[in-house]
């Protein structure tokens, strides 16, 4: 499919000077949503993630367990979205949390360089979703995004779509730091809507710039336009660099500004983040918690 002519039926994107402009904005709102209700909400949106090097069966066992025992441990506070892991380790979480809602999440598609062959990453993807997993977090081809092969990049997306049942949930990872500038990061959105992503989701949190509000309000306000234009709601991810509590109601109130209280579901929004995780916590019962 030519991509790239969808392009055309959208404006182009903001400046960098009115993307500054709006954040000014949301910054200035997100007082408001510091607060324990908000804080609750965003540590639900969480898909708990471990993707190191090293890690191991063992290790993941223990870092799920430690989901299944949240709600016993706090049974007035919500438990995070779903686990990421990679897609080795999907069917020890799968093993691990037997019997609970917790959904799990695998990173695929030769993640976080996404520099392989398409049918390895199509394979990837497929053996996951065979091994359980219930969402998917692939990287879009950031070479071909810089290089304007815009319709090569989407099109992997739509092959890769092709792997996973309608159910499975396809987030697609922008890498935005790389992309830098509003209009790529802004065509990089339109065209993994159109390909068939789900979620579009900031970055790998394997580079030097990861998520950035300004990142967030250029995406927010491409599923904005999306959705004017075809009815879809398309979710948003926030990934790499969300530590704080303050940083995640930052990107909730940008969420909530551009897009509107109906995208704050976990079905719309996610956060991916190990640390925040503990932090949002610690923020809700008033002392340092480290359950996580």
């Amino acid at each position: 499919m030519e991509y790239s002519n969808i392009l055309n039926q959208y404006a182009p994107a903001m400046s960098a000077e009115q993307v500054a402009e709006v954040v000014a904005q949301a910054k200035a709102a997100a007082a408001k949503n510091e607060n324990v209700e908000v804080y609750k909400f965003c540590l639900s949106a969480i898909d708990l993630t471990t993707l190191t090097c090293n890690d191991s069966v063992e290790s993941v066992t223990e870092f799920a367990n430690k989901t299944v025992t949240f709600g016993e441990a706090y049974p007035d506070v919500p438990n995070v979205a779903s686990i990421c892991v990679y897609p080795a380790f999907v069917e020890t979480v799968g093993l691990a949390i037997d019997g609970t809602p917790m959904r799990i999440t695998s990173v695929g598609g030769g993640f976080p360089a996404s520099q392989t062959f398409l049918e390895v990453k199509m394979l990837e993807v497929a053996m996951a979703v065979e091994n359980g997993a219930d969402e998917v977090d692939i990287v879009l081809n950031v070479g071909k995004m810089l290089t304007g092969a815009y319709d090569e990049a989407a099109n992997e997306v739509e092959m890769i779509r092709s792997e996973m049942d309608s159910d499975i949930v396809l987030k697609v990872i922008l890498e935005t730091g790389a992309l830098k500038s509003p209009e790529l990061i802004r065509k990089a959105s339109l065209i993994s809507m159109a390909a068939g992503a789900d979620f579009i989701k900031t970055s790998t949190g394997k580079i030097d710039v990861a998520a950035t509000p300004e990142a967030a309000v250029v995406m927010c306000q491409a599923i904005k336009d999306y959705y004017d234009k075809t009815g879809v709601k398309v979710g948003f991810k926030a990934a790499g660099g969300v530590k704080t509590p303050q940083d995640a109601a930052l990107y909730y109130t940008i969420v909530e500004q551009i897009l509107g209280e109906q995208w704050l579901t976990t079905d719309l929004f996610r956060i991916g983040a190990s640390s925040a995780a503990n932090n949002l916590l610690s923020a809700i019962v008033g002392k340092s918690v480290a359950h996580f």
